[in-house]
């Protein structure tokens, strides 16, 4: 089964014109899941823009997920948050504040340790890999590792990614982000790794 896709913004896009440039690469390709990355946003900026993702995303079909920020997450209408600080304590504040109706998921885990131990507390999916910048070299194995013996969904994030070894993890999602956004014509890459997956499936 081909692995869905799952787009990551850019760390701090321009708020002018990235909008505009989501909605081209929105138009594309189904997109299963949109984290909007907090980045070095302040906390204003960052509620603005999750606002205008929030209304694009929706509207192209994707859920769409702010970054560590339940409460804001829920205010907005996001579909859900990603936690990728705080441990388990910022995991269950976040479970009681947008579960059910919500999606939570969980990054930044290093260990396999740390993976089954987020793992046992109501995740929607795990995350293996950073949001952007340099590729987690460990990250491909553990997310072939959960893909492999656990049922919660794994999503194994590359920002380096090429087409040639998408999908090659077996986990259920694949987050794509500076290889969308660094392109050239980002909505034409992520038409490149939408053919990828249907090849694989």
């Amino acid at each position: 089964m081909a692995p869905q896709l799952y787009l990551i913004t850019p760390e701090n896009p321009e708020p002018e014109q990235f909008p505009r440039q989501l909605m081209a690469v929105l138009s594309g390709p189904d997109i299963a899941a949109l984290l909007v990355r907090r980045g070095t946003l302040g906390e204003e900026a960052y509620a603005d823009l999750g606002e205008r993702v929030i209304q694009i995303g929706q509207a192209a079909g994707a859920a769409v997920l702010l970054e560590d920020d339940a409460a804001l997450a829920r205010r907005l209408g996001a579909d859900g948050v990603h936690v990728t600080s705080g441990g388990t304590k910022a995991i269950r504040a976040a479970i009681d504040l947008i579960k059910p109706d919500g999606i939570v998921g969980v990054g930044n885990i290093r260990s396999r340790h740390d993976a089954m131990s987020f793992g046992e507390l109501d995740m929607d999916y795990v995350m293996f890999g950073p949001l952007g910048g340099p590729a987690d070299t460990a990250a491909a194995e553990l997310a072939r590792w959960w893909a492999e013996t656990f049922e919660v969904p794994a999503v194994h994030s590359d920002p380096a990614l090429d087409t040639a070894t998408f999908g090659a993890t077996g986990a259920e999602f694949v987050a794509l982000s500076d290889c969308i956004w660094k392109a050239s014509d980002p909505a034409a890459a992520l038409d490149a790794f939408h053919k990828a997956a249907r090849e694989r499936a």
